[in-house]
């Protein structure tokens, strides 16, 4: 049997994370350049010197750090945008004056902009964006005043970390979708495997059971019966009821990753497909009509129509006998959804319905429109004497799983 296809981590942020920390070295690098060519013109160079060597160290013990976006912390950055500003607001104490007014660089120069692209890359451009400011903020303050040059780098560093914090979030949010559209593709390649492994073998094994059953007679004709009902449930099931499988995305170190999600284990808000909970009502004599697109309701609601829809087959079979037929028919409608259950019965004679209630017979009344009612839908029931009996159930899109005792009791 083939393996199950896999979906591979992937990142596409990866590489920006090996450029950053590729440009704090070589922002380290070209800062010392700059310093020992101006190393006379400082008044306190020692000041300097002290500065560079603990950003060496800073640097270069801090480079896992910049190696992906788990190990790049907010503890981390908001760290490293501190040795930035520091040196920043340093530079009047250990460098002149007039070099400073007449546009002299920083003491850190362009590794400042590695810290920032760090909050851009991890955060996105909001990150970005306040990183900047605080830079921003300490530059006017190291200038004393809001020089053209100064305003002109501010303004490049400012634009151009939320750009790329920009372009980070929509590469994010193109790689989660991309892993979503792989996880599909593997998931529809094993599920028609499956396909072929089930007709080749149990599928021909239940349509041979029901054949020779009916052939036999007897107890092997009721075997073979249940064979056939088998075979169209599992049809059914293969052919695209199968429950849904939730597929959960999020950003780990190497990038995107979709995990698989059973659907009881999912959310109690997150909508389920209440077609998947009808599949397994179909059957030899229960065919079941359905939109192609996914039917969306709150689990407790889905549950709730799947079951009175469940009690309304119950009836069938003990009011209209076990070989009677019964058709399902599911309606999405843009404000509700309507849930048919028809069948080919003797009908329901004037009156019982009310004749049962009076008895205590409560099934139509609690299992059917009581569950319907706790919702804020309702259950029409309609039936001819001779014709059948057709059940009616309208649920609103907005349902949710109401407080009344009933539902606390089945929540314990």
């Amino acid at each position: 049997m083939a393996g199950r296809e896999r979906v591979m981590r992937m990142s596409v942020e990866q590489p920006l994370w090996r450029a950053l920390t590729g440009y704090r070295v070589l922002a380290l690098v070209y800062a010392i350049g700059l310093f020992a060519t101006a190393y006379e013109e400082f008044p306190r160079p020692w000041l300097a010197v002290g500065y560079f060597a603990v950003l060496t160290v800073w640097t270069l013990a801090t480079l896992p750090r910049t190696a992906s976006e788990a190990a790049c912390t907010r503890r981390f950055l908001t760290a490293d945008l501190t040795v930035a500003i520091v040196g920043i607001l340093l530079t009047p104490l250990a460098d002149a004056s007039e070099r400073i007014h007449e546009g002299g660089p920083t003491l850190p120069s362009i590794w400042t902009a590695g810290s920032v692209l760090a909050f851009a890359v991890k955060g996105g451009w909001r990150w970005a964006a306040l990183a900047s400011t605080l830079v921003a903020v300490a530059n006017l303050i190291e200038r004393g005043a809001p020089a053209r040059d100064t305003v002109h780098n501010v303004i490049l560093v400012w634009v151009a970390s939320i750009a790329i914090g920009y372009v980070v979030e929509v590469a994010r949010a193109s790689e989660r979708t991309l892993a979503r559209a792989l996880e599909i593709e593997a998931a529809t390649r094993e599920r028609e495997r499956l396909a072929r492994d089930i007709h080749d073998g149990v599928l021909q094994v239940l349509a041979m059971v029901q054949r020779r059953g009916a052939v036999i007679g007897g107890e092997a004709a009721e075997l073979g019966r249940l064979a056939g009902e088998q075979e169209i449930a599992l049809r059914t099931l293969v052919s695209g009821g199968l429950v849904p499988v939730s597929r959960a995305s999020e950003d780990a170190a190497e990038g995107a990753v979709v995990r698989a999600v059973d659907e009881d284990d999912t959310a109690g808000d997150e909508p389920v497909d209440l077609r998947a909970l009808l599949a397994p009502y179909a059957g030899s004599l229960v065919s079941l009509a359905e939109p192609g697109a996914p039917v969306r309701l709150a689990p407790a609601a889905a549950r709730e129509v799947a079951a009175a829809v469940g009690a309304a087959l119950d009836n069938v079979r003990r009011h209209a006998g076990q070989e009677a037929r019964a058709w399902i028919l599911v309606e999405d409608e843009p404000d509700e959804v309507i849930v048919t259950v028809r069948d080919d019965g003797p009908g329901i004679p004037e009156g019982r319905l009310a004749q049962a209630e009076g008895e205590g017979r409560l099934g139509v009344a609690l299992s059917i429109r009581g569950r319907l009612r706790d919702l804020g839908g309702g259950a029409e029931l309609i039936s001819v004497p001779g014709q059948g009996t057709e059940v009616e159930l309208k649920v609103p899109k907005g349902a949710k799983e109401a407080d009344h005792p009933r539902g606390k009791a089945e929540r314990r």
